[in-house]
């Protein structure tokens, strides 16, 4: 396929989500606001959340995994904002914070859909 403007030959074309996409997934995870639910375990955020994000890894990850880091790293963002609200012990530290999700996602690796596939880094 020819492109017109520049007339030059298109020879490849890399599947992997639009920067819209991302930015749309991280406030689409911004809007679910369980990071102030703190009534919830996080099993329950678990069970909430694994459909949707086994989704967008399923459509948007398929061919680029690795382009779906930066929305996965933000939920695990958001999971220790969460364990900062709903542990006392965690309170004002975020660094402590991270670890403790990170412990999670070591011991309980199947709990999680990205975690299940290796995403788990620090998150704080």
């Amino acid at each position: 396929m020819k492109n017109r403007k520049r007339n030059s030959l298109f020879v490849s074309f890399t599947p992997a989500v639009s920067a819209a996409a991302l930015r749309a997934m991280r406030q689409t995870t911004r809007r679910w606001n369980f990071r102030n639910r703190t009534d919830l375990d996080l099993a329950d955020i678990a069970r909430m959340y694994n459909p949707i994000l086994r989704g967008w890894l399923g459509y948007y990850g398929r061919y680029s995994p690795s382009a779906m880091y930066p929305v996965l790293r933000h939920f695990n963002k958001t999971l220790v904002a969460w364990a900062t609200r709903k542990y006392r012990r965690l309170k004002g530290h975020k660094t402590r914070a991270g670890l403790f999700i990170d412990g999670i996602a070591r011991k309980r690796p199947r709990l999680f859909v990205h975690w299940q596939r290796g995403v788990f880094g620090r998150a704080a």
